[in-house]
Order: structure tokens, then sequence, then C-alpha cells
């Protein structure tokens, strides 16, 4: 396939808001895709590279080459040269790859160009999420988007199984399988006003003990253990007490959703900015594992079982180390169980169905987490150049939520708070590394890392153009564990500005 055919479909993409017609255009496009293009073009529609890191940042794009007159550009080719950047390395890399992307961009038409920029800056904003990418694979290869989505959790690659479902159909969906080892998607949880609400929906109700960690999902086959991050990122190096901990248990084969979490001696919580600096740590860390979820045990996939039978199998390992949790429909009792939860340092609780299945890759009603503290996962699209002590230091975070309709962020506002010295340093260095262009003391930035922010309300602002602005923001710590697709969308924030979560 051309690639000015990927370019036309971003465009098309950015000029309509309606889901069913982007599902349309993305469907079009796939359709038309060679086999040993699927994995390369379904990323470039879904506003990706297959290699997460190729060396590039905007200092290579502040100035274009001039473009072609006609498209010769094929998916393949493009990928091929990204590939080559992304394993350039040793003395010279830095102009090898300035040199591969130049001779790249020179060959690319004007709106291939704007593809490029987009993907190589990962700011491409035409609205086209993963799952929307994944509907439009189901409807290009004829089949269920309910199987698609089943293989995509099991298989976590939406790329590798746009393949299957292409030239295997159905059939090759159905063969794919939990493979110990393999990471999943992970299922997620969604907002709760309160403890009542949350027990309206699920009565009774597994009620968890919320802890302000980092999720991992374990897996475990003999002795080996490989331990994978929310984005399934292999960070089994990081966490040799982890590895050790899951090694210990005793069981053959396992997978286990988990929260990793440095604990202090009284057995409270330390800040979570502690736990993500040793989860950040590429050895050493001092974390310890909690287990609240088994998806899998000595052979026996446990996704489809109940919340209620997958508890009892995890419950049943001796010496399982698994969060805290009471069984109730009562209100007063899970509202004692709430508040001494917060008491131990905890974030809040999690109220979960008994009755649901593992729904890997979704956020529903099944898993409703309920909190004392006002928090949401934002985006760093800019920061500000501090002043006084902080002068050379990047220290005003500029905070985007996810808008799913553009496939953007809407800006709420900025906060320099809650920033120690250490995290000050950081990012700075980390957002430097992901610059794109400067306007005067703001560096603007790819938009990847994501922070949690506490605040104490949303207020109306003409300022931003979300017409909304966080009250009293202030940083709570960055999430390394998290993508920037899984930050809270502009929807969420209306909510709360609406009064719909307290």
């Amino acid at each position: 396939m051309r690639l000015e055919r990927i370019a036309a479909t971003s465009e098309a993409l950015r000029a309509t808001r309606a889901r069913t017609t982007k599902a349309a255009l993305l469907a079009d496009a796939i359709r038309e895709l060679a086999p040993d293009e699927i994995e390369a073009g379904v990323a470039f529609l879904s506003g990706e590279l297959r290699q997460r890191q190729i060396g590039a940042g905007w200092a290579s794009l502040r100035e274009l080459p001039p473009s072609a007159g006609e498209p010769s550009l094929t998916v393949g080719e493009v990928d091929a040269v990204f590939a080559q950047m992304a394993t350039v390395a040793g003395s010279g890399s830095a102009t090898e790859r300035k040199r591969l992307l130049a001779s790249l961009l020179g060959r690319a038409t004007a709106p291939e160009q704007q593809l490029l920029r987009g993907l190589v800056m990962g700011e491409l904003r035409q609205g086209a999420q993963a799952s929307l990418v994944a509907d439009a694979v189901a409807a290009a290869a004829g089949v269920p988007s309910a199987e698609l989505r089943r293989a995509l959790m099991l298989r976590g690659d939406l790329g590798a199984v746009a393949v299957v479902a292409l030239t295997e159909g159905a059939t090759g969906l159905a063969a794919i399988r939990l493979v110990v080892g393999r990471p999943l998607a992970p299922m997620l949880a969604s907002p709760a006003s309160s403890i009542e609400d949350a027990l309206a929906t699920h009565t009774p109700a597994s009620v968890e003990w919320k802890l302000d960690g980092a999720r991992v999902q374990a897996h475990r086959d003999g002795d080996d253990v490989a331990l994978f991050t929310r984005s399934l990122d292999d960070v089994t190096a990081r966490l040799p007490e982890v590895v050790a901990t899951v090694r210990a248990l005793p069981a053959r084969s396992l997978v286990a959703d988990a929260e990793a979490i440095l604990l202090r001696a009284d057995g409270r919580p330390a800040p979570f900015q502690e736990t993500a600096s040793a989860f950040a740590r590429q050895s050493g860390s001092t974390l310890d594992v909690l287990l609240f979820d088994l998806l899998h045990l000595d052979g026996d996939d446990l996704l489809d079982q109940p919340l209620a039978q997958r508890r009892a199998a995890l419950e049943g390992i001796p010496g399982a180390p698994a969060i805290t949790r009471i069984v109730t429909g009562d209100v007063a009792a899970a509202t004692a169980f709430y508040d001494d939860a917060l008491t131990r340092g905890h974030e809040g609780v999690m109220v979960k169905s008994l009755e649901a299945a593992y729904e890997a890759g979704r956020r529903g009603s099944a898993w409703l987490k309920v909190k004392r503290t006002h928090t949401l996962d934002l985006v760093v699209l800019a920061v500000e150049w501090g002043s006084g002590r902080r002068r050379g230091l990047l220290s005003n975070l500029h905070l985007g939520a996810r808008d799913e309709a553009s496939g953007g962020f809407v800006m709420l506002g900025k906060t320099f708070k809650g920033l120690t010295d250490a995290v000050l340093a950081w990012q700075t260095e980390q957002l430097l590394a992901r610059e794109t262009g400067r306007d005067g003391h703001v560096v603007h930035v790819r938009p990847e890392l994501v922070v949690e922010i506490a605040f104490d309300g949303i207020q109306a602002s003409t300022r931003y153009p979300g017409g909304m602005a966080l009250r009293f923001a202030r940083v709570k710590g960055y999430r390394p564990d998290k993508r920037p697709d899984e930050a809270d969308t502009v929807e969420t924030v209306r909510a709360i500005f609406a009064g719909g979560i307290a």
C-alpha cells in the first residue's frame, strides 16, 4: 500500500467527529493492506510507530525538506526505515538517524510529511484510539468485535491480532489462548461517587483496599518469573523482591494481577512518589507485592470464571500475599472498611462484582473505585522554566485530559506544586528528551508522561478550551506504569465538574 493512502485516511479522520464514520474510514483502509503490511499499517492508523523509540525528536523536524511532487513511499518502506533508526547505535548514531529521517521526509509528499511528523512526535491527533481501530479491524476482517477484543486481550498486540483476523478470520482468533509469560491487557476500573452508589451497582460485592502503588502482572512457569506493567512492558529485572515472592509460591504456573508498593516497617504505604522512584529504578527495588486477582493457575485458565471463584483460587494458594478485602452488601460495614483503609494510609477501596469475568483491556462498571481525594491521571503537554531556586529546571506543568473524539488532549491548567527536588531534576531530564518546540519560556513536549494530580475542585474557566480548570492542583506523582491513552478523559472531568463524582 502507498503511504498516501494512510495519509489521506488520517486527514479524513481529522475532518469528522463521528465514531461510525471514523470506523468505516479505518476499515476501508485496513482491508487494502497486504499481509506483510498489516502490523505497520494498523500502527500508523492508530497514530503510532511499531518501534517505541527511534531516537528522533523535534529538532529533526523543525525544518522539513522540500516535499516530493508525486507519492512513491509504501507502508513497508517507511516501517523499514523506522526499524533501521531504532537499531542504529554507537558513535555517529544520532547523525545516521537524522540522515535516515531526512531522506524519508524528502521522498514524502506534503500530506505524507504531515503524517510522518505526527507519527514521530506522537501527535497525530486524528481521533483514532486503539479501541476504535480494533473495531475497524473486526469490520475489515468480517469477524465479531467481541471475538477480536478477546483475542486482543489474550495477545496484547493489536497489530499481531489484526494479522490473524485478516488472514485467518474467526478460526484464527479462536485459537489465540492465554500464554503464561505473554502479558494480557489489564482489566480497568471506573470511578464511583460513594460507597452507597458502588454497592447499589453490586450487592454483595468484594470490597478491597485500593493501594497507591504500581500495578504489575506476574507470570510464573516453573522457576521462570516475568513481571509486566499495565502497559505490557517487561520490568522483571527491576523487581527482584517481587520475583522472589512469586517464585516462592507453591504453584507450578500462574498469572496474577498485583500491586507493587513500597511499605514501611509499620506496614503503612510510603508516599506514591517513593514507590514510583523505586519502581523506575533499573535494578535493586525494595517493593513488596500484594495480589488481587488470579487469571491462571497450574494449567487452568480462570479468565471466564466469576471473581468469586478467581479470588477463592487465589486465597487457596498457601502464603499468597493477597490484598485485604471483605465481602459485603452492607453499606455500614463497607463504609467502616473504607474508613479503616484510609486510616491505614491507603487511597480508598475497590468495589467489585463477584459475578464478573475478567474483562481485560476494558473499563466498565464491574470494578468501581472509591477514593476520598480527588485525583486525575493527566498528560504533560508542556512545561515552563522555573525561577528563583528552580532556575535552570523545568517546573510549571501544563496538564491535559484525553479527548477521545479528537485523539488529542484538552488542557485543564498548570501546576508546579508538590514537586520535590529529585522529581524536578528527573522531570527536567525526561521532558527535555521529549521536547517538540519552544515558545519563550514554555517548552512543548510529546504527550507521553502521565502524572497523577490531586485537586480540590473544578471551576468554569474561559482561559482553557475545555471551559474548565483545576482548583489548587498539585502533583501526587508521575505514573511510569501508565500510557497516555490510559489517562483520564475530558468526559470524566466534565462529570466531576457537573457533580457526578464527589
